[in-house]
């Protein structure tokens, strides 16, 4: 059965423990198998080559996202909002969220990034772990019309 609460956890667990550096944490998070990807929703933005990413494995993916996390300094504060299930097929949870981040600059809490993540929550009878984690950040503004 599903446990709505437990997916929505997972994701706001995943980000606490990010921010955090809790780096002996994040393997009981994820699955073998996990595949995570990152990019600006232009592919061309100034820090492209910072946040651009396509890991899959559990030890290529923490490595990446180790390194990834050490560079970006402390505090950072990941948030996930209007976090949703949009299908669910056998095990795989299908959730998208959007996502905002913060850090401190000049001793003012400041906005580094929003974007939409879409996610697979897989569940393996005893917990939940991500199996797919997808971010694109936004840069460009455009016309509704024309997303």
């Amino acid at each position: 059965m599903l446990d709505r609460l437990a997916v929505h956890e997972l994701i706001h667990r995943w980000w606490f423990v990010f921010d955090e550096g809790q780096f002996d944490v994040w393997p009981e998070l994820l699955t073998e198998d996990v595949h995570i990807t990152s990019r600006s929703d232009t592919g061309k933005s100034p820090y492209e080559e910072f946040i651009a990413s396509d890991n899959q494995g559990r030890e290529q993916v923490i490595a990446w996202q180790r390194k990834h996390r050490e560079a970006a300094g402390y505090p950072l504060r990941h948030n996930a909002s209007n976090i949703h299930i949009e299908r669910i097929d056998g095990d795989d949870i299908s959730v998208v969220s959007y996502m905002y981040a913060t850090n401190i600059t000049e001793g003012q809490v400041t906005p580094i990034a929003g974007g939409v993540v879409r996610c697979v929550v897989r569940s393996d009878g005893a917990a939940y772990r991500l199996a797919q984690l997808h971010i694109v950040l936004d840069t460009h503004a455009v016309a509704f019309t024309d997303r």
